[in-house]
C-alpha cells in the first residue's frame, strides 16, 4: 500500500497511514458497512425488544434509536464494521451473507455490552456525540443493560440449534472473556507508572482484536467452515483489531472532537497507557524523560481533573517529540499488512477478498 502525509485537526503534521482503499473504492466500503447495518438492525431491534422495561428503552437509547426523552432518533449507531465483517465472513466460506446475520447481531450485542460497561468504568460522559447511558439513566442501568446484551448475544446464536451455532457460540464466549481480560488490563495500567509495549499490545489484542477476530470468523462458522478456515480468518481479524486500536489510540489524543464525539485529549485525561504514550516512554531521550516525570506527577496530583487545555497539549507534544505518534502510526501500518497477508491462506472468492482488504484499509484511514 502507498502512503501519504496529511494534516491533523489542529494543523499539525500527521504520520502517514495507508492510502485510501484501492481494492474497491470508498463508495463500495460505505455500501458494505451500510449492508451490514441494514441486514443486522432488524434482528438487533427484535432482540432488544425482548428486554424487560426499562432496559429495552435504555438499550434503544444506547443504540441511537431514541433520544433521552424516548422520542425516535436517527442517532449515530457506530461504524458497523463488525456486522459487515460477519456477513463477509459467511461469503468467504461460500455461504449467503444472510447466514452471517445471527453472528453479526451477536457480535454487535457483545460489543455494545462492553461499551456500556467501559463508559461507566472510564467515566466517559459522551459517546457518539451525546450523553452516555450511565450519565442519562444511571450506573445501575448501564450495568444491567450491558449484562442483558451479553445474555442476548448467546441466545441469538444458540436458538439456531445447529452444531455450527454451538461452535460459533464457543468462539464468541472465548472472545468475550478475552475482551474482559483486556479491559481489566487497561484499568490496571492506568495506575502504573510504566507499561511495556508488549503489555500494551497484549491488552489491545484482548480488548479490541479478539472481538474483531470473532466477527470475521463467526459467519464462516455458521456457514459450515472448518476450524482451520475460521482460525485463519480470525488471524486477519485479530491483526485488523490491533491496527484499529492503534488508530483509535492516535485519535484518542489527536482526534478532532467533532469527528470522534469525545473530548480533546480524551485518553490523556483518563491517564490511559495507550500505544503512543507507552512507545514515547520507552523511546528514551529528553522528551521521553520529561514526559515520564510529568505523568508520574500526574498520578499523584490532587487537581488533575482541573488541568488546562495547555497542560494536556504540552503532554501530547512531548509524546510526539519522543516519537510515540509516529511509532503508533507505523504499528497500525504493520498490523494492517499482517492482516491482509493472512487472507492468502483462505480460498475465497476474489470479490470477497477485495472487500476484506478494502475494509482493512478503511479501518486505518478513518477519522473517528
Amino acid at each position: 500500500m502507498s502512503s501519504s502525509t496529511s494534516t491533523g485537526s489542529r494543523g499539525e503534521s500527521v504520520p502517514p497511514v495507508p492510502s485510501a482503499p484501492t481494492a474497491t473504492d470508498a463508495t463500495d466500503v460505505t455500501a458494505l458497512l451500510e449492508r451490514g447495518r441494514t441486514m443486522a438492525t432488524p434482528v438487533l431491534r427484535a432482540a432488544v425488544d425482548r428486554l424487560a422495561p426499562p432496559m429495552d428503552t435504555v438499550a434503544a437509547y444506547h443504540f441511537g434509536w431514541i433520544d433521552a426523552e424516548g422520542r425516535p432518533s436517527a442517532g449515530d449507531g457506530g461504524k458497523a464494521v463488525r456486522p459487515a465483517l460477519a456477513l463477509l465472513s459467511a461469503e468467504a466460506a461460500g455461504a449467503a451473507p444472510e447466514v452471517g446475520i445471527p453472528g453479526a447481531v451477536a457480535v454487535e450485542l457483545v460489543h455494545n455490552f462492553s461499551l456500556l460497561h467501559d463508559d461507566l468504568m472510564d467515566g466517559d460522559e459522551q459517546r457518539r456525540h451525546r450523553d452516555t447511558v450511565w450519565k442519562v439513566h444511571g450506573p445501575a442501568q448501564a450495568i444491567l443493560v450491558g449484562d442483558a446484551l451479553f445474555a442476548l448475544a448467546n441466545e441469538i446464536l444458540l436458538e439456531i440449534g445447529t452444531v455450527e451455532a454451538g461452535r460459533a457460540t464457543r468462539r464468541l464466549t472465548t472472545a468475550t472473556r478475552a475482551l474482559i481480560d483486556g479491559q481489566a488490563q487497561d484499568i490496571s495500567y492506568e495506575h502504573r507508572e510504566r507499561v511495556s509495549v508488549r503489555e500494551c499490545l497484549e491488552m489491545e489484542g484482548n480488548k479490541t482484536g479478539a472481538l474483531l477476530a470473532c466477527a470475521v470468523s463467526i459467519g464462516a462458522v455458521l456457514g459450515g467452515a472448518d476450524d482451520r478456515t475460521a482460525d485463519v480468518l480470525e488471524k486477519y481479524g485479530y491483526h485488523l483489531g490491533l491496527a484499529f486500536q492503534a488508530v483509535d489510540d492516535l485519535l484518542g489524543i489527536w482526534g478532532d472532537p467533532e469527528a470522534t464525539g469525545k473530548q480533546t485529549w480524551s485518553d490523556l485525561r483518563q491517564r490511559k497507557k495507550s500505544l503512543p504514550v507507552v512507545a514515547a516512554l520507552d523511546a528514551g531521550g529528553p522528551a521521553s524523560e520529561r514526559l515520564g516525570e510529568l505523568l508520574a506527577a500526574d498520578a499523584k496530583s490532587t487537581d488533575f481533573d482541573s488541568f488546562s487545555e495547555e497542560e494536556f497539549a504540552a503532554r501530547a507534544a512531548l509524546i510526539e517529540e519522543a516519537g510515540g505518534r509516529e511509532w503508533t502510526a507505523e504499528e497500525a501500518r504493520r498490523q494492517h499488512t499482517v492482516a491482509i497477508e493472512a487472507l492468502d491462506a483462505v480460498d475465497m472468492p476474489d470479490r470477497v477478498r477485495a472487500q476484506l482488504v478494502a475494509l482493512a484499509d478503511f479501518v486505518v484511514v478513518r477519522k473517528r
